[in-house]
């Protein structure tokens, strides 16, 4: 009884090392979107719908991003904004990994102050295909109009 205890409690351990997450941290630097659309909404002022396209660099990468482009949709009323969308990571190998993401975020005069989006792995290709993750990001504005996030969570790889 004893040695089939030992037994469970090794195969126990094992099984959890092979599903072990790994860190996942990074900080970027996005510039305004590249491509906006924004349809006014008349239900009440300065409320609209807005799908977005932007680039961004990576600043730092515990998986080593370079550089990413993040396609969403926001629902803007006055300085707050709420959305979701995909966020593709490229890695200096060429591996990808996808992100969805939800924002929430402030603004003043059109440019970003503060946010987050909480994020999760839902692809990817090369090392981080079939890699399941999930964490989240804070937003700052910066005075040149662009937004660094910095961001944490953590991924389990594929088996």
């Amino acid at each position: 009884m004893r040695r089939l205890m030992v037994l469970s409690a090794c195969l126990f351990w094992l099984a959890s090392l092979a599903m072990a997450k790994e860190k996942l941290t990074s900080q970027w630097n996005c510039a305004a979107p590249s491509e906006m659309h924004a349809i006014p909404v008349a239900d009440q002022a300065n409320h609209s719908y807005s799908i977005n396209k932007g680039a961004c660099t990576a600043v730092k990468s515990s998986v080593d991003e370079k550089e990413g482009v993040g396609t969403g949709f926001n629902d803007v009323t006055g300085d707050s904004s709420h959305g979701h969308g995909i966020f593709v990571a490229t890695t200096a190998s060429g591996d990808k990994i996808h992100y969805s993401y939800k924002e929430s975020l402030t603004s003043k005069d059109g440019k970003v102050e503060s946010g987050s989006n909480p994020w999760t792995i839902v692809g990817g290709t090369g090392k981080f295909a079939g890699a399941k993750g999930e964490g989240g990001c804070k937003a700052k504005g910066n005075a040149d109009g662009t937004v660094s996030w910095d961001c944490e969570g953590a991924y389990t790889p594929a088996k």
